[in-house]
């Protein structure tokens, strides 16, 4: 069936009250009892302002069209923090942390942050671990990665060796910051296939074909965004030990502990990933995710000084005192970095391991009820024993160690019985009843087998676990009921509306959104936006 694409804008052009008189697409009309009809426009700076109060409720109910972010599934970033943390927040909102003349005790503060990472990621005896906070993670591997390839360069330099065609080797499953440090900071990216029977992970032994004398380290990731495994940093520094003794290349690792850097050490205390590894050269992590707090803080921490090359080092002279920096930004605010210590004094060493048990004994009611369907099959597999007998019955360590992630598709048995029921309509009738929970392809190699992911946070009870698992079951229910003539799809696909192929609506006087390029194949696994 044809059909034509109606533009939102001519039809409410034409259903203004004066349609003769055209009205101009980049203004709108906020009516307000007591304010009056006030034209402001979209996409240009308005000439004269609006009272305070006006301006922030424009802003305040455009904003309810967002998603709730208790019930977005979806993300491993942090949602809530205690009234205290919150008044600290707005107590230092104002301060840059980059000026440290100026905030010097907020530099102590972040000086002390770095040295309880550096303690809780066991760096070994005599050595001085230098690190520095961040935006996020992102930011935190770039850095990491940078390291990285000057050490590389400086050591082929001084061989008298060819240093301008640098690799980094690591999974497909990598999270995109992985492949963009490659791809902005001109290093090839070497993706190490993953598959099913390893959990959709890298598994270290694929990964030594893929290294050479111009690799620059190899990037492990603790706690992968597609399953919520581990990467085995132990295994892989064992194998690249034996590639050292029979062909002598001298491979680091940088962990990428995103989500698994604030989690593994409260969760898993035994599990061998960090500092105490010794090709381990540098980890980063996310304070917004497991780190409990608001959106805007990652870490990223070298074993020792020596390991950060001086060259990426910056002086800084005109903020009234020497100081130094690394990072790809200038300014950074400084609340983010008072928030981390707040949650370190308020929760300490127990209390962010309690919050683990809690996530992980709830990511694993959802994962047996899941199962208990016969609906699904659970990817993940955190609520699975370890065989560990010491271990006590809600111990984390009784089970197999990884994020609480659940990750989940429809049982072969339920493919079969209902073949056309797509699991994409999963996601979209999910978030008809608020839950925002992706539905995705797995990564290159396996990337047929689509898969659904919830992220147990802190804010996911076991009520809320409750409720998810009774809306899942009434959906996949109802979709049973429906047959294959093709008018499911159409449904469904109206459901979605034209944001999931086409984006968000985008007038033509927005500016800022990128536009779809036109396909083109890519050597790594970010695709075209």
């Amino acid at each position: 069936m044809l059909s034509l694409h109606i533009d939102p804008e001519e039809v409410l052009q034409k259903a203004a009250d004066n349609p003769v008189k055209k009205q101009d697409s980049r203004s709108a009309f906020h009516s307000y009892v007591r304010d009056g009809d006030i034209p402001i426009p979209k996409y240009t700076l308005p000439e004269t302002g609006v009272n305070s109060k006006v301006a922030y409720q424009v802003i305040h109910d455009e904003l309810t069209l967002d998603g709730n972010p208790t019930l977005n599934l979806a993300s491993f970033v942090h949602t809530w923090m205690p009234p205290e943390a919150e008044k600290l927040i707005m107590e230092n909102i104002s301060k840059n942390a980059v000026d440290q003349d100026e905030y010097p005790a907020t530099q102590v503060i972040h000086a002390r942050c770095i040295s309880m990472l550096a303690n809780l990621w066991k760096v070994p005896k005599g050595m001085k671990a230098i690190g520095t906070a961040t935006a996020g993670s992102s930011e935190a591997i770039m850095l990491g990665g940078l390291a990285l390839k000057k050490r590389w360069q400086e050591k082929r330099k001084a061989e008298g060796k060819d240093y301008f065609h640098p690799n980094i080797v690591f999974g497909a499953n990598a999270q995109v910051a992985l492949e963009k440090f490659a791809r902005y900071f001109d290093v090839e990216c070497r993706l190490v296939p993953v598959k099913e029977e390893h959990d959709f992970i890298m598994h270290p032994p694929d990964a030594l074909q893929y290294i050479d004398e111009n690799t620059i380290g190899v990037m492990v990731i603790l706690g992968s965004t597609y399953t919520g495994h581990f990467e085995d940093v132990a295994l892989m520094s064992d194998l690249l030990d034996k590639l050292y003794e029979e062909k002598g290349l001298d491979i680091p690792i940088h962990v990428d502990g995103a989500s698994g850097g604030f989690f593994a050490p409260f969760a898993y205390p035994e599990l061998k990933w960090s500092f105490d590894i010794p090709r381990v050269a540098s980890i980063n992590t996310s304070g917004h995710k497991f780190g409990l707090v608001y959106a805007g803080l990652g870490w990223v921490l070298w074993k020792d000084e020596s390991l950060l090359p001086k060259d990426l080092i910056f002086e800084l002279h005109y903020l009234g005192s020497v100081e130094y920096s690394f990072t790809l930004n200038f300014s950074k605010p400084a609340a983010p970095i008072i928030a981390q210590m707040f949650n370190f004094l308020n929760l300490g060493y127990q209390g962010y391991r309690d919050v683990a048990r809690k996530d992980l004994r709830n990511a694993r009611l959802l994962s047996r009820a899941l199962e208990t369907t016969g609906y699904y099959k659970v990817l993940s597999n955190i609520h699975k024993e370890s065989g560990n007998k010491n271990a006590g019955e809600h111990e984390p360590e009784l089970y197999l160690p990884g994020l609480p992630v659940v990750a989940f598709r429809l049982s072969d048995e339920f493919k079969n019985d209902y073949p056309h029921v797509q699991q994409a309509w999963i996601q979209n009738l999910l978030r008809g009843k608020g839950w925002i929970v992706p539905n995705y392809g797995a990564p290159p190699a396996e990337d047929k087998q689509e898969i659904l992911r919830v992220v147990v946070r802190e804010t996911m009870t076991a009520d809320l676990v409750e409720r998810l698992v009774t809306d899942l079951i009434a959906i996949t229910e109802s979709l049973m009921t429906t047959d294959s003539s093709g008018g499911t799809a159409q449904m469904m696909a109206a459901i979605a509306g034209p944001h999931s192929k086409q984006g968000v609506h985008q007038p033509e006087a927005e500016h800022g959104r990128p536009q779809r390029p036109h396909p083109k194949r890519q050597n790594t696994y970010a695709k075209q936006c």
